[in-house]
């Protein structure tokens, strides 16, 4: 394949230069293309209906031959996608002999679709090794900080205590549910094969004796799951891949968006390892790729929207539906990429700073366990005398050690955090 600058991503951070851009660049695409092509020749070859040699000589064009993703890219405005371009380079690179047997029986959907899955399996192997990384690296967190107490935040104002492992331990667990449902996406990508109208005539025509079967033989060519059904319009594997690339950008939304709040300079209870600069204030250590997750996190959901409204396709092929898919998809694949790759880097940089955490739990001088306090003074007072009195000690801003009400009484935050330690504990057993 020709060099092509292709898309560095100068307007996309959050992607460029990761693995996840080089799994969804023109080239890698245009790879996976040629994949398909080649794993069809080759499986009708298995099946007795195309001829060894045919199998062999598409295989090696596809694999050395020159193909230039501009001139594809330009030459598939004609008919409205890249295949039909491809499949004359590909004919031509093969030679006279055996340049009948490329793309025989297929439509131009079926290597499009499988391609796609091609891709997508790939980066999801991605986005797989970045969360693997991230899930590492919280264990360590939670583990570590099982008992180090901080305050626990509702609708943004102190609550009461928890601790830092617990947080970890929940970011970790979304990350787990993250990684389950890319593993069963992953495992259940499908290859694409149908023909003309999803009824695999062409290749009963062209002398298979079993066309049912080709599907299967094709997808064991390419290492992906044997479709029930030709989907053409039946888009479960897309929307399946919307889904579960979505959830994943949210789920480490969820985490990034955390650190973003609690590495506030007025907060300060983490920091990135290595935040980026700024261009007017040397000072400055921005949680730069906290950004950049939930920016993804706030882009994915809309890309999915698109790729689910994909789903009315009309008729055994549709006009747009299809064709609405390719952008979204690869950008949803980009960013989710992306993200993994930038949550690994965030946890396993993450600074933990937990005497911040012990000085903001006693900015109200132990009215942050003011829940227990009501708990103990309950019987004494009654609930209503007791919620009054706490009340007004917040309202004041008098420590609530000077009132003799509550004279005796644990004060310490840190002796307040109920059964997080557990939790942590529990949490953490999870594989």
């Amino acid at each position: 394949m020709t060099a092509h600058p292709g898309d560095p991503g100068l307007l996309a951070p959050g992607w460029a230069d990761s693995a996840a851009a080089a799994a969804t660049g023109d080239e890698a695409y245009l790879r996976a293309l040629l994949d398909a092509e080649a794993a069809l020749t080759r499986a009708q070859a298995a099946m007795g209906f195309a001829p060894a040699e045919a199998a062999t000589a598409v295989t090696e064009a596809a694999g050395t031959g020159a193909f230039d993703v501009r001139s594809l890219a330009e030459r598939a405005r004609a008919g409205g996608n890249p295949v039909i371009p491809l499949v004359a380079d590909l004919t031509e690179a093969v030679g006279e002999t055996y340049g009948p047997y490329v793309h025989r029986g297929a439509t131009s959907q079926d290597i499009m679709d499988t391609a796609t899955m091609l891709v997508a399996a790939r980066t999801l192997d991605v986005v797989l090794a970045g969360l693997g990384r991230t899930e590492q690296a919280l264990s360590r967190l939670a583990a570590g900080h099982r008992d180090t107490a901080m305050p626990g935040r509702t609708l943004t104002q102190h609550a009461v205590p928890t601790t830092f492992g617990l947080k970890a331990a929940g970011w970790r667990s979304l990350v787990l549910d993250a990684r389950d449902r890319v593993r069963a996406v992953r495992e259940s990508l499908p290859a694409q094969l149908g023909g003309a109208a999803g009824t695999l005539a062409a290749f009963g025509a062209y002398g298979a004796s079993d066309p049912a079967g080709l599907p299967e033989a094709y997808a064991r060519e390419l290492g992906l799951r044997a479709p029930g059904l030709p989907w053409h319009t039946l888009r479960t594997p897309v929307a399946d891949l919307a889904g579960c690339l979505a959830f994943t950008a949210g789920a480490l939304g969820k985490l990034a968006v955390d650190v973003l709040t609690l590495s506030r300079t007025e907060i300060a209870e983490v920091a990135e390892g290595s935040g980026g600069g700024s261009s007017a204030m040397p000072h400055k250590s921005n949680p730069v790729r906290s950004t950049l997750i939930a920016s993804a996190a706030r882009r994915a959901p809309q890309l999915a929207a698109t790729l689910y409204g994909a789903m009315a396709a009309e008729d055994e092929r549709p006009a747009g539906a299809w064709h609405a898919e390719w952008e979204p998809l690869r950008d949803l694949l980009r960013l989710t990429g992306g993200a993994a790759r930038d949550a690994a880097e965030l946890t396993e940089g993450l600074r933990v700073r937990p005497e911040a955490m012990r000085e903001h739990l006693d900015l109200n001088h132990g009215l942050i366990v003011s829940e227990r306090l009501s708990a103990g003074l309950t019987p004494v007072l009654g609930r209503a005398r007791a919620k009054e009195l706490l009340t007004r000690l917040a309202s004041e801003g008098q420590p609530p050690a000077e009132a003799p009400e509550l004279a005796g009484m644990d004060l310490d935050p840190a002796h307040y955090t109920g059964s997080a330690g557990v939790l942590t504990d529990r949490a953490l057993e999870r594989r």
